[in-house]
């Protein structure tokens, strides 16, 4: 997920597997469960109470109760509650880095709706796209632009935001498209030597970059067809439910309060250059942001006077006003169509709140789990269970996942199961690109299909749609693990560490 702070690795490499002082009692196997089980039952509680509004503060709190636990044990163990207090500061630190791209990305939504841009991507997405064929072609899309420039997040957060809107406007599945989307932008964020990633993987694992980028092929481009395929068959099984009367009366709107035209796409080339160059996430989304604000001001005069919607302020500082609250409070539409209203009314840094609220106590609890060791008495008790090269792998796969769940953040499901499991790796003779493999295929692929985790908090209030809800059309995230534990069971492609580079054997 290339948009991200550079020293978010940093930070990671420094904040996993800390010793424990000798004045703490070691964590059984049960005190490690304990809040586990007590999260997995009011997750739980939470979904069956308030279905795919869990997140929007039933999640969180579930999350809290369960770090309160797990702070309940710390005590028990010998740790103070300055030293947990620590951890959790350390914890969500970490996320800092995310937290400021949410609230970037809701002012650049804001100002590119206001600018026209996020109108004009819908206006040539409805001329251009075929219902049949949509699915699998928003995959296709994301998944070229991921690669290109190495991030999912910024995929998501440029043509993913209009994808969504011209399937709205389509009168198409937005669920299903969320799923095209993430599909897309996380292939091609995985096999990008752009991504901040796919380059931690190899570096955690011991190998190069691209001895591991052709390791993945193996998984990811099977899955990938498999994800065109379903979405193929999804487009071609379903039907728009938009009247072609219906779809012209969009696009009038459309070219009425916004005069679309290829003009209004300069934010997004600006942004697409500047992750494409590797310049850093937040200074790229707020320069974004400026171009959507600069265009508005631009093309759009009389829009933002009306939507300022302050006759008692000259023109031009009602037009400041009107970009400054699209910045902070999104752009609300009023065309007068109610489909229409409800896609465009969206934006602003105000409405990252409840994402951030969900972030922040995700990583308070990953931050207890860790500090108190509770975490790494897990990952031990899990590789115990290992019996073989198979095994281990597919042992890789769960513990990633299981982080993922746990820390909310893939940084940390990439870094702590890899420390911990590479000795194993080379004691059994397995090339370094083994688990560099296992590492993408289920800490970088499943981070978005987690409500609570950065990945897929940013996901769902991006693209305005639910985790739970476009989980189950994320084909390519839900194949790819299954691939690579496939893959694993039947011993195939599997490297073994004498027949790689004297490289991965220096570095294992």
């Amino acid at each position: 997920m290339g948009l991200r702070i550079h020293n978010h690795k940093e930070q990671m490499m420094t904040s996993t597997s800390d010793p424990q002082p000798n004045t703490h009692k070691l964590p059984s196997l049960f005190d490690a469960l304990i809040p586990i089980f007590a999260l997995v039952l009011m997750l739980a509680g939470a979904v069956y109470l308030y279905s795919s509004d869990s997140s929007y503060g039933a999640n969180q709190i579930a999350l809290i109760m369960a770090a309160c636990i797990a702070l309940v044990i710390g005590v028990k163990n010998g740790y103070s509650w300055k030293e947990m207090e620590a951890g959790i500061v350390k914890s969500v630190g970490v996320a800092t880095g995310a937290l400021l791209i949410l609230f970037a990305v809701g002012s650049l939504i804001g100002t590119w709706i206001l600018a026209g841009t996020v109108p004009t991507m819908i206006y040539y997405g409805m001329l251009v796209l075929n219902p049949e064929y949509f699915y699998a072609a928003s995959c296709l899309l994301c998944a070229v632009v991921a690669l290109s420039i190495g991030s999912s997040w910024t995929v998501a957060g440029t043509l993913g935001i209009a994808l969504v809107g011209v399937a709205a406007a389509m009168g198409l599945s937005v669920e299903i498209t969320a799923g095209a989307i993430i599909s897309g932008a996380y292939f091609g964020d995985k096999m990008s030597p752009m991504s901040d990633t796919t380059n931690l993987a190899p570096a955690v694992a011991g190998t190069d970059i691209f001895s591991h980028i052709r390791h993945m092929v193996w998984t990811t481009v099977p899955s990938i067809i498999i994800a065109m395929i379903g979405f193929l068959i999804l487009g071609f099984t379903s039907e728009a439910s938009g009247e072609a009367s219906d779809l012209q009366l969009t696009m009038d709107l459309l070219q009425t309060q916004f005069n679309p035209g290829a003009h209004l796409l300069l934010p997004l080339l600006v942004v697409l250059v500047l992750a494409y160059k590797k310049v850093p996430a937040f200074p790229t989304v707020i320069l974004g942001t400026l171009a959507g604000a600069c265009c508005a001001a631009l093309f759009q005069f009389d829009g933002i006077i009306a939507f300022a919607n302050d006759d008692s302020l000259p023109p031009i500082v009602a037009m400041v006003k009107g970009i400054w609250t699209a910045m902070f409070d999104g752009y609300v539409a009023n065309t007068g169509d109610e489909v229409l209203d409800s896609l465009l009314s969206r934006g602003g840094m105000s409405k990252m709140m409840n994402t951030v609220w969900l972030i922040l106590c995700a990583m308070a609890f990953g931050g207890i789990m860790e500090v108190t060791g509770l975490l790494k008495r897990i990952l031990q008790s899990i590789l115990g269970l290992v019996t073989s090269s198979g095994s281990l792998i597919i042992t890789t796969l769960a513990t990633c996942i299981g982080a993922n769940l746990i820390t909310a953040d893939q940084f940390i499901a990439i870094i702590l199961p890899g420390r911990m499991l590479k000795i194993e790796y080379t004691k059994r003779g397995l090339a370094a690109v083994n688990l560099s493999r296992a590492l993408e295929d289920s800490a970088t692929i499943t981070s978005p299909l987690v409500p609570w985790n950065t990945c897929g908090a940013y996901m769902a209030s991006t693209l305005g749609v639910a985790t739970i809800a476009y989980l189950p059309y994320a084909i390519f995230n839900l194949v790819c693990p299954l691939v690579s534990g496939t893959y694993a069971y039947f011993n195939f492609k599997i490297e073994k560490l004498e027949d790689m580079p004297a490289l991965e054997e220096v570095s294992a």
